[in-house]
């Protein structure tokens, strides 16, 4: 049966030269030809950037873009042969399929999904999913990108985020009127436990611990990356240092 949550495009294979300037990677396909592709992704990338790595890009025709390729996965042998989604903008893709299919029985019963509201004190952020019902609590839905591992332990964030601890801040603020949860995409299928990662933004962690105190939900989701498709695989438990 396929099981896919969601099905990539034809990818190309090729192997990354270097990553710079945040936004571009070059890479050499099979065939040879060296490219400059679109690298969707904005943070450190700790482990996931290794020159000389094999990765996949999806290609498109638009006329209306400078680069036609975008990197979209990296093969890492931290555990074992993984690949490693380094899209940020694939997961709330991923995510809205998920909620679609009702794939989450820990956020129980909801009738209306919306993207991106206007949410906190000053309404200038946008949670990235709310979901209502006309007899149960609102539930607020962040969700983040998870790429960074050390052993089998999944780490957010990999480097210090002022962003990500105004979130905490403001999902923690919706307590206890609404329900509200932070939804870790773990990025790669290697890993079996969640924690935040302390030593890149401790900041963070301490938030997350008081947050999950007051309400907070935490849901670590486990996918498989593959250049055939998405998996989603449960859920991870949190590692002892968080509880």
């Amino acid at each position: 049966m396929d099981d896919w949550l969601y099905k990539y495009p034809p990818l190309y294979p090729g192997i990354l030269l270097k990553r710079y300037k945040r936004f571009f990677a070059d890479i050499e396909l099979e065939t040879g030809e060296i490219i400059t592709a679109h690298c969707p992704n904005t943070g450190s990338m700790s482990g996931i950037s290794t020159p000389g790595s094999a990765v996949q890009v999806s290609h498109s025709s638009s006329l209306k873009r400078k680069l036609p390729y975008t990197w979209e996965m990296i093969q890492v042998f931290d555990n074992q042969p993984t690949w490693v989604g380094i899209n940020t903008m694939m997961p709330n893709r991923v995510v809205k399929l998920a909620l679609e299919k009702f794939l989450f029985p820990e956020l129980g019963n909801y009738e209306q999904i919306q993207f991106e509201v206007a949410y906190g004190q000053d309404k200038k952020s946008r949670v990235d999913f709310l979901l209502s019902s006309t007899t149960n609590r609102s539930i607020y839905v962040e969700v983040k990108s998870t790429t960074w591992a050390q052993q089998q332990l999944a780490l957010f964030p990999d480097t210090e985020t002022l962003r990500g601890q105004k979130h905490l801040r403001e999902l923690t603020a919706l307590l206890p009127t609404a329900r509200a949860v932070m939804l870790y995409f773990i990025n790669r299928g290697d890993c079996s436990q969640f924690a935040p990662g302390d030593n890149a933004d401790p900041v963070y962690g301490k938030l997350l611990r008081s947050a999950i105190a007051l309400g907070l939900e935490t849901l670590p989701c486990r996918f498989e990356i593959s250049p055939e498709g998405i998996r989603y695989l449960g859920l991870a438990p949190l590692h002892d240092s968080i509880l």
